[in-house]
């Protein structure tokens, strides 16, 4: 699919520019490129604690500077604090995927986006987060809601990434650029459920920094 093909949008409020919580670079591709089509400035924001093991999370986080230095795009690096995260979502440890777990832990991710928006000038806030299949676009969209009412001048964006073809020119993307792909959340308990689950269907448990996209 051609970039003629991407639809034009306008933020909320028309904002020219936006604060961007980013998991990973192959969810924010589409994202970065159709606001950059759409003439709304993207910076940035990221910040994930919850990815584990720090190998797994350093890897990521190249991939997503690599992708907007040669977007031009402004790149904010937030402190890795895991043990915070840990405490957010202590009790929480055995819930599955799509579960109260991954709520706070949407949560605690876009409270930091929300207040540095907030401190930082920026009226609207969204995530790649809700452009994967595999996550729930409701729960999603519910945790940067209350993120952004904790504030009178930050409006999350709950725009469905995955219309208009975007979930096909993620792959694309990811396929073009040689992304690294992930296979699995980023938690430690992600990891534990998708090896246990990979275990029981005979196949080998994940290799961290070993799967990129391919064309």
């Amino acid at each position: 699919m051609n970039t003629s093909e991407r639809p034009k949008l306008i933020a909320p409020y028309g904002a020219a520019k936006i604060l961007l919580h980013s998991c990973c670079a192959p969810c924010e591709g589409e994202v970065l490129e159709t606001l950059l089509h759409s003439g709304i400035q993207p910076t940035v924001f990221f910040y994930n604690p919850n990815i584990h093991p720090k190998k797994e999370y350093e890897i990521r986080k190249q991939e997503d500077m690599r992708f907007c230095e040669k977007l031009n795009v402004e790149y904010v690096d937030v402190d890795y604090d895991p043990i915070n995260w840990f405490e957010r979502v202590k009790g929480l440890e055995w819930e599955p995927e799509r579960g109260s777990r991954c709520s706070q832990c949407f949560d605690m991710r876009f409270e930091r986006t929300a207040l540095y928006a907030h401190e930082n000038n920026f009226e609207v806030i969204s995530s790649s987060l809700g452009i994967s299949r595999w996550k729930n676009m409701k729960q999603i969209n519910s945790s940067g809601e209350r993120a952004a009412s904790r504030y009178s001048n930050v409006t999350y964006w709950t725009y469905n990434w995955r219309k208009s073809g975007g979930s096909q020119r993620m792959i694309e993307i990811s396929k073009r650029e040689s992304f690294y792909q992930q296979e699995y959340c980023g938690c430690v308990y992600s990891l534990r459920d998708t090896n246990k689950w990979r275990t029981s269907q005979g196949r080998k448990k994940i290799e961290i920094g070993k799967k990129f996209y391919k064309n």
